[in-house]
Formats: C-alpha cells, sequence, structure tokens
C-alpha cells in the first residue's frame, strides 16, 4: 500500500484563530463558558471542549445573565448581538475574518439597493448569520435548480455572495446559471470561496487521479470536509469522511492500495497522524508528503480578548 498525504489539509487560519481564542477565554474568565453553536464543525474538537466545562448553545437564552459567551467561528447576525448586548453578555466574537467579509460585503450591497442572491446551504450556521445581516435584500440558492426557479425582475439590481466553505466548482456552475439568466449579475472583485477550501480541494483534485481509495478526516457537519470528499467520488474514487481512526474500517482496502489521506479545515492533525499510523500498522503502507500550495495565513484573536482583563472568573 502506498499512502499520500495531502498538503495543505488540516486546521485554516479561521479555525486556529476560534480555537485559540476559546482557550484563551477558558483560562481568563474560567468555566462554566457558553458558546453560541459548536466552535468549528468538529465533533472531536467539541467533545474535547466540552469536558473542560465548555456549554455549546444553540440559543442565546440558554446563556444565564452577565455571563460569558464566545460566537463561533461562522459568525452571527445581527440579532444575535444586540441580544447578547441587552443580556449583559460579555461576547467575544471568534468568527472567521473571511467570512466577516462576506457579511461586510451583504450590508454594503443592501445600502447600495441590490437584491442579494446568496449561494449557500439552507440551515448552515455561515449561511444563517450572513443572511441576518441584510434579511429583506437576500435569496438564497444551493444549486442551478434553484436559480431556475427565481422570479425576480429580469432588470433587477443583482448582486451575488457566496458561503465560504462551498465546493469551488459548485459555485461556479451557480453563479454561471445566475448570469445566464442576470446578465446584470454584479460580484465582489474577489471570490468568496475562502483559501483554506480552496487550497484543499486543489490537493484533492491534483491528488485523486493516482488514489484508489480517499479517507477525509471532518465531521458530517463540516461543509468543506464534505466537498472534499464529493470531489474524489466525483473522479470515481471511493471517499470515507470520518471523524477518527475508530471509524476506519480494514474492509475499505485492499494492500495493492494507493490510499489519499486529507483533512477539512476544522480536522485535527493528530487524527490525521492517528489514521496514517493505523494504515502503516495494518498494511505496511509507505508514506509520501505530497505538497500542492504552502499556506502562511494567521488571524490575530478577537479584540475581546486583546483588550479585556478578566475581573472575575464566571463562576457555577
Amino acid at each position: 500500500m502506498k499512502l499520500i498525504l495531502a498538503n495543505p489539509r488540516g486546521f485554516c487560519a479561521g479555525v486556529n484563530m476560534a480555537i485559540e481564542a476559546l482557550e484563551t477565554a477558558i483560562t481568563v474568565f474560567g468555566t462554566p463558558l457558553y458558546v453560541y453553536h459548536e466552535i468549528v464543525h468538529n465533533r472531536p474538537i467539541v467533545e474535547r471542549f466540552t469536558a473542560k466545562g465548555v456549554v455549546f448553545v444553540d440559543s442565546l437564552a440558554e446563556v444565564p445573565d452577565g455571563r460569558t459567551v464566545l460566537f463561533s467561528a461562522h459568525g452571527v447576525s445581527p440579532a444575535i448581538r444586540a441580544e447578547a448586548v441587552a443580556r449583559n453578555l460579555r461576547a467575544i466574537d471568534a468568527t472567521c475574518p473571511l467570512v466577516t467579509k462576506v457579511h461586510l460585503e451583504a450590508i454594503r450591497y443592501a445600502k447600495e439597493g441590490y437584491t442579494i442572491v446568496l449561494v449557500g446551504h439552507e440551515g448552515h450556521d455561515e449561511v444563517i448569520g450572513t443572511m441576518g445581516e441584510a434579511p429583506a435584500h437576500m435569496v438564497l440558492v444551493e444549486d442551478a435548480n434553484d436559480v431556475a426557479a427565481l422570479t425576480l425582475p429580469a432588470d433587477v439590481k443583482l448582486a451575488v455572495l457566496t458561503q465560504t466553505t462551498l465546493s469551488v466548482d459548485e459555485t461556479r456552475g451557480v453563479i454561471a446559471a445566475l448570469k445566464a439568466k442576470y446578465p446584470q449579475l454584479h460580484s465582489p472583485g474577489k471570490d468568496d470561496i475562502c483559501y483554506a477550501t480552496q487550497n484543499r480541494q486543489e490537493a484533492v483534485r491534483e491528488i485523486v487521479p493516482e488514489a484508489d481509495v480517499v479517507v477525509v478526516l471532518g465531521s458530517q457537519n463540516s461543509s468543506n470536509s464534505n466537498r472534499l470528499a464529493e470531489i474524489a467520488r466525483q473522479n470515481g474514487r471511493a471517499a470515507y469522511l470520518i471523524d477518527r481512526v475508530s471509524e476506519l474500517r480494514d474492509e475499505w482496502f485492499r494492500p495493492t492500495d494507493t490510499v489519499l489521506l486529507t483533512a477539512g479545515a476544522s480536522a485535527p492533525e493528530e487524527h490525521v497522524l492517528d489514521c496514517a499510523n493505523r494504515l502503516i500498522d495494518r498494511f505496511g503502507a509507505t508514506v509520501e508528503h505530497r505538497s500542492v500550495r504552502e499556506e502562511h495565513v494567521s488571524f490575530p484573536l478577537p479584540k475581546e480578548l486583546r483588550v479585556l482583563k478578566p475581573t472575575r472568573p464566571d463562576s457555577a
């Protein structure tokens, strides 16, 4: 067996920042500490922080007045921010700056009188937060069929934004359909798909012709991790999306296979290495590290953690 470890893989700058922010907040303010939605879409990370006393909530109503709440990397709507202020919550905003960029674009387009088509997956935390910036100006589409069903006026002043974690190919097709139907469509000067999403997809796309099987580390609710598995399947390869080594199955592999191993942007490297070691132990796999692109991106901690000093730890 040959094992190819794709690079780049795993944590992106936004995930690194969000996790560091939560760890810092625990140190500074103590626990219980509340996080609005999952800090990132990765089950092992959520489990690790839950064991430390972090409480993940789907509504701010679950957070006692005056406590500390951290907003996840996916971003939140203005209504959630206002509710936190009204409830006297100490809010720490760990939104990925690339998601914030999309929020600011939505605000700008709405102020300029555009109707905004957001390409994304209904119910995704990032989509909910982005649409909350200008709900009266936005419509959501997931695919070309949704575009065909749009009944906007032919001459509507129209702009498009995208969820940052989608497939590059997927958004290209939807935007092409939008432009064909609404030639006046305006889009930002730079693609909204985040650099990490693009790089991880490019790595899989480049290497997958050599592979028989693809293993992606990432959770089922991780959009960018799902896209990596989809790319492999679109290329006719068996692909498995798993959280950890205990989910790996020997029957997926033959001793002569070439296996491509990668990870979504919220998957910890330790689980990649656990899977690699399992394949080495079980099949005597030889390992090749394949780098498609280098990444040198980092984001600072949220400003609340850079300027706030603890008055006292939150107490139960």
